[in-house]
């Protein structure tokens, strides 16, 4: 039981941290654009696609973040 107690929290450890990976990544990235949009002339239609990537990635951030955080909720009480 408590091996599999130690599983659970390493694989939760090792979501947090590709969580953290993503919204790090993903602000970079779309800095990035920002910055280089007006450089390189590009069409607005690509900011916003860039805008709605970030987003993507974000939400996805807060769906995997929400379940990390239920699953240590559900850890703690007793599995319940």
């Amino acid at each position: 039981m408590a091996d599999r107690d130690h599983d659970s929290d390493r694989h939760l450890a090792r979501q947090s941290r590709l969580v953290a990976l993503v919204i790090a990544g993903t602000m970079l990235l779309w800095m990035g654009a920002q910055l280089l949009g007006p450089i390189l002339g590009l069409p607005d239609r690509y900011v916003f696609l860039f805008d709605f990537a970030a987003m993507a990635g974000l939400v996805w951030a807060l769906v995997v973040t929400t379940q990390i955080w239920r699953a240590r909720r559900a850890a703690r009480s007793g599995g319940k």
